[in-house]
């Protein structure tokens, strides 16, 4: 069954829509810390939710967990869910991730809509099909593709996000626009970050996810083109695991140190424009602080990049770009040009 997207005007009339299709004994609304105060307020008197149960989980990427996964189905089987009941995801990727993972699986997969509080969710976790959490030291090592049979994009959302999650997100975008051409790209690089007008937003929003979405259909499994969303994600992915280890960065803020040394790879190896480079990187060192990571650091992250799913036989496996919307899946890099872009994104 084909995922709904809805790009909302009008949340409580399209949440009782995505319902009324999604036929349910019980209803049960995962939220974290933040968002239960935040957005469940928003939809907790709709007509629709009544007697929903919400279930509260902590809100940041350290909790999506087995411990934290494994108490979202004690809730759900001590309140008395059955595989014909419904979980709505109200939070950012780590919600929607982790919720989608937890529906999937219990009762061998129950009915879940996703509604992303964040623009990071909105543009990428919530939608595609990918569910799972962290395990052993490593970024969403253990999940399922399941698809939510509804996720519904509204932005208002975004009035109460701050200035690192809304760039987080946006990194997510700039990564949409790379891979798909000059317009949509120059649109991201040109877009005023620090004070965003959050009706255009929408737009590229809801232009950001078709991208995304017409990926995922060609390739729901990720056995070809859907490696195009990978672009920034090898570097990024590592990134994200080194500073777990010692201070955590936002999973977008990762993304966007990839894209600067994935667009390098692309300029030594497929022939990345280079005034298009430089207009990138020097957006991202704008509204991205650079990683203290020194020379001493490259060995473990390179380890990281070993880990990483995309990888077969111990190959390290890249995304670049021959050019904006020029896709070139499965490239590898020596190790010596791994350690260039790492110098690129240090100094450059």
């Amino acid at each position: 069954m084909k995922q709904g997207i809805v790009i909302s005007g009008n949340l409580e009339r399209e949440l009782a829509l995505a319902l009324a299709e999604c036929e349910h004994d019980k209803l049960f609304v995962l939220a974290d810390t933040v968002t239960s105060e935040l957005c469940w307020p928003v939809i907790k008197d709709y007509l629709v939710m009544r007697g929903a149960k919400l279930i509260v989980i902590g809100n940041s990427d350290t909790c999506k967990t087995v411990g934290t996964l494994t108490d979202v189905w004690k809730e759900l089987g001590d309140n008395g869910a059955s595989r014909h009941s419904c979980l709505i995801n109200l939070g950012g990727g780590m919600v929607t991730d982790l919720g989608g993972f937890a529906a999937s699986t219990f009762k061998r997969g129950i009915n879940f809509i996703n509604i992303p509080t964040t623009l990071l969710a909105m543009v990428d976790a919530s939608v595609g099909g990918k569910t799972g959490i962290n395990f052993n030291g490593l970024k969403n090592e253990v999940g399922v593709f399941s698809e939510a049979r509804y996720v519904i994009l509204d932005t208002s959302f975004l009035k109460t996000l701050d200035d690192d999650n809304m760039r987080s997100g946006y990194a997510e975008m700039l990564k949409h626009g790379l891979i798909s051409d000059e317009a949509h790209w120059a649109e991201l690089v040109g877009f005023p970050l620090d004070s965003p007008d959050l009706p255009r937003l929408q737009q590229m929003v809801a232009r950001s996810v078709q991208i995304k979405e017409n990926i995922v259909a060609e390739d729901p499994h990720e056995k070809g083109i859907r490696k195009a969303l990978n672009l920034g994600h090898t570097f990024g992915h590592a990134f994200e695991s080194w500073a777990l280890r010692r201070t955590p960065v936002l999973h977008g803020h990762a993304v966007a140190c990839g894209l600067v040394c994935e667009l390098y790879l692309s300029s030594i190896k497929t022939g990345f424009p280079a005034d298009r480079l430089r207009q990138t990187v020097n957006f991202i060192h704008d509204y991205y602080p650079r990683l203290a990571i020194t020379c001493e650091d490259y060995g473990e992250l390179i380890e990281l990049m070993t880990h990483d799913k995309k990888n077969a036989d111990g190959i390290i496996n890249f995304t670049l770009l021959g050019g904006i919307g020029d896709i070139r899946i499965n490239q590898t890099a020596t190790k010596e040009e791994i350690m260039e872009a790492l110098d690129f994104y240090r100094e450059g």
